[in-house]
């Protein structure tokens, strides 16, 4: 119960400053095994956003193997994911800065450049990198890019890099490739898929055998086949979504693909990033997996006869799943703890944390734990009447609010917008909760984790379904007496962005506040100048451009500003390839000239999605403080927060 005297909703004194989210904020990214050795990517906020790679040796001594200023993260695609690989003690890693690729050996003193300076600034990109099976060459996949800057002209290949650098083009042809693998008897396995079609709409998996013969073994027009991974009998595991969800598949050598377990639940994840494991063969016939149930993943082990034997972890999120000497690495996280890497012995369930979560000094009691929510919305042609949120309820220990008083709500929109809330913890979620905020994180119609159908809801409805499902959700709330109508914000980015700025100019007069970070105003601009990633993503989402422009601009917030008469603040990245920052100044610029409440925050050196550490304080200070002044309530004086200025 409350001990202290009652404060207004959003003003509570909280523990959870943005000094803590940045000092607690070291994002885990990928895992691997190397003999007894294990390693992972973090991410730094405060060392200028660069990922620094470390390694657990088997006597357990932590040691970061690339010091600042090295920093291991490429750019293909934009949103990268696979810049490293190691094998042997030895490290190949593709630097930021130039993009090329390096080689570190356990008795150099400096990475050793193995790729030449490209003729353009990071014009020659690598991702996905894996080690071939003869054991000293590098498979990649290749991203070339040309004077002209033009998405059409970009060029993604799988290639073979020898010891001495000398590159091998082994697949060139698909708009896209991934996941390059080597069988155990000198095949080779990739996914491919073309414009417009994005990976989890219609990739390929296609098998190279050592004669030169091609198989696809799965995927094509409405199949998406994700995270491909030989077993030591020859067989092929991968995951394909041809029964609505992403289920375990297996071809065996000289077969056809066999379905292997199908829970009703996407056992994979949208590839938005290279280097995703949500399943391992322990190479026995077994295969370990995240297997997700009630919105929660359970350590599953999959046994040669079908049965499926779960392993009880504390930890409902599971990524990065690969296997060590028949027992199991993985990266864990949950809605009270921050990102872990375990090793967990498969038989008896003992776990031991090789990477604990960075202590904030935070007392559990002023954690906000999501309760998973359904609510109405309009059918809209999708067959689909309902959607999906997680609703974080304002925590804190001995503090409340005047009696009558209903807490300010905070609308959250993840990206993608093929994307999900994980609901594992995070501190700006609690950066709010525990001021005071109800915070509701939509997993609108078109997100992932419930299945093609679900998924696909969102084809050519951008714009449409999310826009509805946002606002039932805050209509939900409202109308069950949970949150205050009168202060309801909604803010998200990119993606999430652009259903933010929807929603505050196509519905109007439901929210009264919102952020947009990096968010998408002009769907025209969008589709003619990102990045060849996503250049034909819009076709489905929403047209085929530019023959669907009409629909383009009914949608686009831009073409709607005149109606925009809510207080908004915008934050954006001035590197920004993904939303480039004409879109955010051209926004702005209708604000001021309409002469709403707004401000704006530009961030040199930031790309799509703020790493720096000042920059995520800023912004998220800056938030708050613009949230204070629209809704009328204080700042606690001790977190000297200088107020955003808003221009009116």
């Amino acid at each position: 119960m409350p001990t202290a005297a009652p404060l207004p909703y959003g003003s509570w004194p909280t523990p959870v400053t943005s000094a803590l989210v940045v000092r607690a904020a070291a994002r885990l990214g990928e895992v691997a095994v190397d003999g007894p050795d294990v390693w992972w990517a973090e991410s730094r906020p405060a060392e200028g956003g660069r990922t620094a790679l470390v390694r657990r040796s088997a006597d357990g001594t932590v040691t970061d193997v690339l010091p600042a200023p090295w920093d291991a993260r490429t750019r293909v695609h934009e949103y990268g994911g696979g810049a490293w690989t190691v094998a042997g003690g030895v490290l190949w890693f593709a630097h930021l800065p130039d993009q090329r690729l390096y080689r570190l050996g356990p008795g150099d003193a400096a990475p050793v450049a193995l790729t030449p300076e490209p003729e353009l600034p990071a014009g020659v990109r690598y991702a996905d990198l894996h080690l071939d099976a003869d054991g000293v060459s590098l498979l990649a996949v290749r991203e070339t890019h040309t004077a002209s800057g033009a998405a059409a002209d970009v060029r993604n290949e799988v290639v073979r890099i020898a010891p001495d650098g000398t590159v091998e083009v082994l697949v060139t042809g698909p708009d896209f490739v991934s996941d390059p693998r080597p069988g155990p008897e000198g095949q080779l396995a990739w996914l491919q898929w073309d414009h417009p079609a994005m990976p989890w709409d219609a990739a390929q998996l296609v098998v190279r055998a050592a004669d030169g013969t091609e198989t696809v073994v799965a995927g094509g027009p409405g199949e998406s086949v994700v995270q491909p991974t030989w077993d030591a009998d020859g067989s092929l595991l991968f995951s394909c979504d041809r029964t609505d969800v992403w289920a375990l598949w297996r071809r065996r050598p000289g077969g056809t693909a066999e379905l292997v377990l199908d829970t009703g639940a996407d056992l994979a994840q949208p590839q938005w990033r290279f280097a995703a494991s949500r399943s391992t063969p322990l190479g026995d016939g077994r295969v370990a997996l995240a297997l997700p149930r009630d919105g929660a993943d359970r350590l599953a082990v999959l046994s040669p006869g079908g049965d499926v034997h779960e392993v009880d972890l504390p930890y409902p999120a599971l990524t990065q799943v690969r296997a060590q000497d028949g027992a199991v690495v993985c990266a864990a996280a949950g809605p009270t703890t921050e990102p872990v890497v375990v090793r967990v012995d498969v038989g008896d369930g003992a776990t031991e944390v090789l990477r604990p979560a960075r202590d904030p000094g935070l007392d559990p009691a002023w954690i906000s734990v999501p309760e998973p929510v359904t609510f109405p919305t309009e059918d809209l042609g999708t067959g689909i009447p309902f959607a999906h949120a997680a609703v974080y309820p304002p925590t804190a220990p001995e503090v409340g609010a005047p009696e009558g008083d209903l807490p300010p709500l905070v609308v959250m929109v993840h990206g993608g917008p093929t994307s999900a809330h994980p609901r594992t913890l995070d501190l700006e979620i609690q950066y709010f909760t525990s001021r005071g905020f109800c915070v509701a994180h939509v997993n609108h119609r078109g997100s992932t984790g419930y299945g093609r159908r679900y998924r696909d809801a969102l084809q050519g409805r951008w714009g449409v379904v999310d826009l509805d499902d946002v606002v039932a959700c805050a209509r939900h709330l409202a109308g069950t007496g949970r949150v205050d109508p009168a202060r309801m914000a909604i803010r998200g980015g990119s993606a999430g962005g652009f259903t933010t700025l929807a929603a505050l100019t196509r519905r109007p007069g439901v929210f009264t506040a919102g952020a947009s970070h990096f968010g998408v105003a002009d769907l025209a601009a969008l589709a003619r100048d990102t990045h060849k990633f996503e250049s034909r993503y819009l076709d489905g989402l929403v047209a085929p451009w530019p023959e669907g422009a009409d629909v383009y601009a009914e949608r686009s917030p831009i073409t709607h500003v005149d109606a925009l008469d809510t207080p908004l603040a915008v934050f954006q990245g001035d590197e920004d390839r993904v939303v480039p920052p004409e879109q955010a100044e051209v926004l702005v610029a209708a604000l001021r000239d309409e002469h709403v409440p707004h401000a704006y925050l530009l961030f040199p050196g930031e790309q799509h999605g703020f790493r720096r550490a000042e920059n995520i304080r800023a912004a998220l200070d800056g938030e708050l403080s613009f949230y204070a002044q629209v809704w009328g309530f204080g700042l606690p004086a001790e977190e000297g927060i200088v107020p955003i200025e808003v221009v009116r």
